[in-house]
């Protein structure tokens, strides 16, 4: 199999995982501190890559370089995390994952300013079909809420954190200086613990973490080893053997993942006409991949 076909098997596992944390996060954004429960997230997630780390390769000096890097990647994911928790405490999971699908538009941008990664007659095609299913999900398929324009401020918060997204694909690739995907992943998470825990430290202190609800945990133990160090890992990986826009066009997927999450937690399906816009993100994954084929076909 080659390095680019296992790079889009990475991003597909990278959606499923990513979804849950959309509809679990839900049930916990206003019983934690979403700067209190990250630090602790990233610092679950990062003992456990750590200790894949140790029983692999090790960790070797040359990923001590330049550790601003990691600084700088673990702060944009850390922005990401906590604006997503901020956001889900008045938006809904599928609302907020359709947002999330405005990223791969985000990351075509950002990837030519930091990679000269040019984006494709097709692949722009693809990114705008999903980026007209996102604002459809976005909006519930009501046209007049569309024409005024005005999303709620879970939306707004969790766009914002989505551009720390979109920015940190494409400088995962510009940073690496050949460090493995776990390596360069424990990196990231450590540097991001630390991060959350100098913004929050005053949320992780006031928190009665004996107190929280088993629920949260259960999430907390999701987010840290699943959404966090299984799909920093996939994510790494793909970015490496993938362009930043095409790694981020499997955020369309998410939606869909979400709907299933919904249904399976007995939260029911969205309406008929919510399901349409999915569908489009879903068309512009295939649009995606198709501009991929015939690249592939003319070398």
């Amino acid at each position: 199999m080659s390095a680019s076909r296992r790079g889009h098997l990475a991003m597909l596992l990278f959606s499923a995982l990513v979804a849950g944390s959309f509809s679990l996060g839900s049930l916990i954004a206003n019983d934690i501190s979403p700067a209190a429960l990250n630090a602790v997230r990233f610092l679950i997630a990062g003992v456990v890559i750590g200790c894949v780390a140790a029983m692999t390769k090790g960790f070797p000096a040359s990923a001590a370089r330049a550790p601003w890097r990691y600084l700088v990647l673990g702060g944009l994911f850390s922005a990401y995390f906590v604006l997503m928790f901020e956001g889900l405490k008045t938006a809904a999971p599928v609302s907020t994952a359709a947002v999330f699908t405005l990223t791969p538009v985000m990351s075509a941008g950002f990837g030519y300013w930091a990679l000269r990664q040019i984006t494709t007659p097709r692949m722009a095609l693809g990114l705008t079909i999903g980026a007209l299913g996102a604002l459809w999900v976005i909006f519930r398929a009501d046209i007049a809420a569309f024409m005024r324009f005005r999303v709620g401020q879970g939306e707004v918060l969790f766009f914002w954190g989505c551009v720390a997204h979109a920015v940190y694909t494409p400088l995962v690739r510009k940073l690496n200086r050949g460090e493995s995907p776990v390596i360069f992943t424990f990196g990231t998470l450590i540097a991001g613990f630390v991060v959350l825990t100098v913004y929050g430290w005053q949320d992780i202190r006031v928190t009665d973490w004996m107190a929280l609800p088993l629920i949260v945990w259960i999430t907390l133990m999701y987010l840290a080893i699943f959404s966090s160090a299984a799909s920093f890992v996939c994510l790494q990986y793909a970015t490496l053997r993938l362009p930043s826009a095409k790694v981020m066009a499997y955020t369309y997927l998410v939606p869909s993942w979400v709907i299933v999450w919904e249904i399976l937690l007995g939260h029911g399906a969205p309406a008929g006409l919510v399901l349409g816009g999915v569908s489009l993100t879903v068309l512009a994954l295939f649009v995606l991949l198709k501009d991929e084929d015939l690249q592939h076909s003319r070398v």
